[in-house]
């Protein structure tokens, strides 16, 4: 479950971001493509980070499907099993969107001068 070790790199990530200050949310993009199975990434972060600063700090994640372009024309989302080979003309295709793992930000406690 892989899900536990990426809640520890991103809470050690958040924690050295947050300077003390209180945090109340961790906005993510996640793609599809990642593996991520969105229950046992949310439980991760909640033992991870209790009993620590960031203890009850909600992961606020958007969900980013895979894309995929070809040059034949193709555009668009791919889904179930995944293959690099164009849906429409079995073409090597490139894939635009499903690969993220991104911080993208971190709402903290403007009232907490800690």
């Amino acid at each position: 479950m892989h899900e536990v070790a990426l809640s520890q790199q991103l809470a050690g990530a958040v924690a050295r971001a947050a300077s003390g200050r209180r945090v109340l949310s961790v906005n993510l993009r996640i793609g599809a493509l990642r593996q991520v199975v969105p229950e046992s990434l949310a439980h991760a972060w909640t033992f991870t980070t209790s009993g620590t600063p960031l203890a009850g700090s909600a992961l606020e994640v958007e969900w980013m499907d895979a894309v995929m372009t070809c040059a034949c024309g193709f555009s668009g989302v791919i889904s179930g099993e995944f293959s690099a080979l164009c849906p429409e003309c079995d073409a090597i295709g490139t894939i635009e969107q499903g690969n993220e793992f991104q911080l993208v930000s971190i709402d903290v406690d403007s009232a907490d001068n800690s």
